[in-house]
């Protein structure tokens, strides 16, 4: 018995990387895959249907079943195609994985828009194209389903270089919050990964050089994966999980106890927030 038997799962970016491996652990987990990858460079240039062909490929010759689908998350014609995919081939659809991105990093002022708006499509937008079109479906089925999305570090905390992808994770994990709340009436939990990991898109960065594969690769977060997208998740949502090689641990962000001012008819001067900014910021 695996933990996805008779589940349907879309994975997107699964051509590579994280990707390639939560669709491969899903497949041996029992879930038929759809397995999303546009086949493009690491900046988002070109399209080729051979990674994700030979991911699906993979997981048939291995006994399980899946089908590629090359389509762009950034589209929303072409995130319907997905979910469609899922119909057409597996009946329904219980599982999406929004993991697809792009890098184009640049220091802030030397960043063009292009480069900005291109990872916000990928990310973001995809995200949110993916994950609507797959709500509908999960919501006419009547069964619930899992939506897992992937934020960062750099959405979290901020990262030298990466205005664009920061700003896009970080987009990603205020949808995700808002899905969960909003999404939770109809059976479905959305919750979010935020991965450290020797990949494609990391491998240059300079962070990433001490990090080796065989201690930060990318089959150290598919658990992770797996993990929220099973019924042994079924009690959470709007959870972000970091997972970094052995390490797990969760995102959350918190409010300081704060300071109340006595006169309730009384704004905040400037000086006064000044005066007391080590009590109002106190955790």
């Amino acid at each position: 018995m695996g933990l996805l038997d008779g589940k349907v799962a879309i994975v997107t970016g699964a051509g590579n990387g994280i990707g390639r491996e939560e669709a491969m652990l899903f497949a041996r987990e029992g879930a038929k895959v759809v397995v999303n990858d546009v086949g493009g460079a690491r900046d988002g240039a070109g399209a080729s249907g051979s990674a994700a062909e030979s991911v699906a490929d993979e997981i048939r010759k291995s006994g399980g079943e899946a089908v590629a689908n090359c389509d762009s998350v950034a589209e929303m014609a072409g995130a319907q195609r997905m979910v469609d995919d899922a119909v057409k081939h597996f009946g329904g659809l219980d599982i999406v994985v929004n993991n697809a991105g792009i890098l184009r990093d640049k220091t802030f002022v030397k960043m063009d828009e292009a480069m900005f708006d291109a990872v916000i499509a990928v990310h973001l937008r995809g995200t949110f194209n993916v994950s609507q079109c797959a709500a509908k479906r999960m919501i006419e089925q009547k069964r619930g389903g899992k939506i897992v999305n992937t934020t960062s570090v750099s959405g979290m905390f901020g990262n030298f270089g990466q205005a664009n992808y920061a700003a896009a994770k970080a987009g990603i994990y205020g949808l995700t919050r808002t899905l969960a709340i909003e999404l939770k009436k109809h059976g479905i939990q959305v919750n979010a990964l935020a991965p450290i990991a020797r990949t494609r898109m990391t491998d240059d960065l300079p962070m990433f050089q001490a990090m080796p594969e065989e201690t930060y690769g990318p089959h150290f977060i598919a658990p992770g994966a797996l993990f929220l997208a099973s019924a042994l998740a079924n009690e959470l949502s709007g959870e972000v999980l970091a997972v970094a090689g052995t390490k797990m641990s969760v995102y959350r962000v918190v409010e300081s106890p704060g300071v109340i001012r006595d006169d309730p008819r009384s704004p905040w001067t400037a000086e006064d927030i000044a005066r007391n900014w080590d009590r109002i910021a106190k955790l």
